[in-house]
């Protein structure tokens, strides 16, 4: 039981960590909070990623749930949940951006921690469904706390480069960062990649066409 625990929290902890795009979210906040005072980014910092948690819990609970009320398969949201991460994937690795990025009006600035920095930046339409999908796959107590646990250390680490975010920003510059946001799309390519198969090989076996 423990031995389940560890693998799963040790291999959550790190999905969610990449799926959360953390580079990319700090060039957000980078250019969401210029011009504010380190008190401001503080609580922007903890607004928005209290917000991603509550989301991230509900959505990673609600799997099951969802997928029955509207009579879709497991499988088939992993294929479809994966080919979403796919295209974002791409994105971050052409551009270095996700593809539903989007810029907020100055009028608008009170409202950045919780949109777009929680919801779309930190957590966006292909982390909802893998979020989905992995919480989905968790069956027993021992990988659904890992899991949790797993989500809580992604979002904390985040938390920590996005309170890092100047140094950051000092150390590796945009082209740096815009670097590192490349390759964790190509990590991302290759999560969405084992989510698609995973989903087809199980398509295949519960169609029985795999004899």
């Amino acid at each position: 039981m423990l031995h389940t625990f560890l693998a799963t929290y040790l291999s959550s902890a790190i999905r969610f960590l990449f799926l959360l795009a953390p580079f990319f979210v700090v060039t957000m906040f980078l250019a969401l909070t210029r011009g504010d005072d380190a008190g401001q980014k503080k609580r922007v910092i903890n607004r928005a990623v209290f917000s991603a948690l509550i989301l991230g819990l509900v959505l990673f609970f609600a799997g099951p749930l969802l997928f029955e009320a509207i009579g879709i398969t497991l499988n088939s949201f992993r294929i479809g949940a994966g080919s979403l991460l796919f295209l974002t994937a791409i994105s971050l690795v052409t551009s270095g951006t996700r593809n539903h990025a989007t810029s907020l009006p100055e009028e608008n600035r009170d409202d950045v921690a919780v949109v777009p920095l929680a919801i779309p930046i930190i957590i966006g339409p292909a982390t909802i469904g893998a979020i989905l999908v992995y919480g989905a796959e968790l069956k027993t107590l021992p990988e659904m706390t890992g899991g949790v646990l797993g989500l809580v250390t992604g979002l904390l680490a985040l938390a920590t480069l996005l309170h890092l975010s100047g140094y950051l920003e000092k150390a590796l510059g945009t082209t740096g960062l815009n670097i590192m946001s490349k390759i964790s799309g190509l990590i991302l390519s290759a999560m969405a990649a084992e989510i698609v198969m995973s989903g087809i090989a199980g398509f295949i076996q519960a169609s029985g066409l795999a004899g």
